[in-house]
């Protein structure tokens, strides 16, 4: 699937439509999620034109994966969850309902989460 500039993602990176930031860096940009699914969930994207984790790993150069994943332990620092723990979640593809084709992480704290699935 090709990269589309005009997903919801790349419209928040490019200050088109409203977001509550939580983070930002060179690297990766966080917001608070629209439709949470826990007390904390917020999505973590890169700052670059990936449409999932496997275009993102196998595409990205090593620093800026690298430089993604260290953003992404710094919110999960920042929003007080190392402690308590926290779950990163990415989608890849229909099955996994990825919704959004920009490469995102979520993460999701602030209460026992329970099994990975129902």
């Amino acid at each position: 699937m090709a990269y589309d500039p005009g997903n919801v993602f790349a419209k928040i990176l490019r200050g088109e439509l409203p977001c509550k930031k939580v983070y930002e860096d060179d690297h990766a940009f966080a917001f608070e999620d629209i439709h949470p699914e826990a007390k904390v969930h917020v999505l973590v994207v890169p700052k670059a034109d990936y449409v999932s984790l496997h275009d993102f790993a196998s595409h990205a150069p090593a620093a800026m994966v690298k430089g993604f994943f260290d953003s992404v332990t710094k919110v999960a620092a920042k929003l007080g969850l190392e402690e308590s723990g926290y779950r990163v979640i990415t989608n890849h593809g229909p099955d996994a309902s990825q919704s959004v084709h920009h490469f995102h992480v979520h993460i999701l704290g602030g209460r026992a989460l329970g099994k990975l699935l129902p």
